[in-house]
């Protein structure tokens, strides 16, 4: 008997909304935080530097394009200065080729960090080596540690200054999940730091 495919994707779809539905009060009150935390520091003149393997590398990157161009052309504003350390193949595989894997971001942390600035790092395991050195050296430079992983946090929620925790142990959900709460994160620290055009928004609905 041949499989019935919309059964599954259906199983998928409700599983990605429970999900989404557990993260509402297991992730958004550290995430309003955050907020509070990528405001100061953008307001401060900081930046955000951001990290991650695979799709979680993908993710970076995603974050990083919102915060520099804009989450919707509706709500134009100025640059915020964000950089996915996931993009510069020739400094990943220079590292990785003489140091390993391993140093591949906390190099570039190094190169980059400021005390103020931010690194968020994405792992639906919390568990990403190479992570986790970026991690400690933002730490030993004074960047803030903001974590985004799933299941019970892994070694990064130790570590972190804040940590958003996806409440599932499915990579695939978690990051449907993450890409939600940056969206949220951008829309939320945008507004924030215009707080007059986000009035006149609000007005204008």
């Amino acid at each position: 008997m041949p499989r019935d495919w919309k059964a599954s994707a259906t199983q998928h779809l409700q599983e990605s909304i429970r999900v989404k539905e557990a993260t509402i009060d297991a992730c958004l009150p550290e995430l309003m935080r955050i907020c509070e935390a990528t405001t100061r520091c953008f307001a401060n003149g900081n930046k955000v530097l951001i990290c991650g393997n695979g799709g979680s590398a993908a993710d970076a990157q995603h974050l990083a394009a919102e915060f520099i161009s804009t989450l919707s052309t509706k709500f134009p504003r100025k640059a915020l200065p964000a950089i996915a350390l996931t993009t510069d193949s020739s400094t990943m595989t220079a590292r990785a080729n003489d140091y390993g894997f391993e140093e591949i971001f906390s190099r570039q942390v190094e190169a980059f960090g400021h005390p103020g600035d931010i690194l968020i790092s994405f792992s639906t395991s919390g568990n990403s080596k190479n992570c986790l050195r970026a991690m400690e050296e933002a730490k030993s430079f004074g960047l803030i540690n903001i974590a985004f992983a799933g299941g019970n946090g892994g070694k990064m929620a130790e570590i972190a200054d804040y940590a958003i925790v996806v409440p599932s142990d499915q990579t695939m959900h978690i990051q449907e999940s993450h890409l939600a709460l940056y969206h949220i994160y951008c829309y939320i620290v945008e507004r924030q730091l215009n707080p007059e055009q986000a009035e006149a928004e609000l007005q204008a609905q």
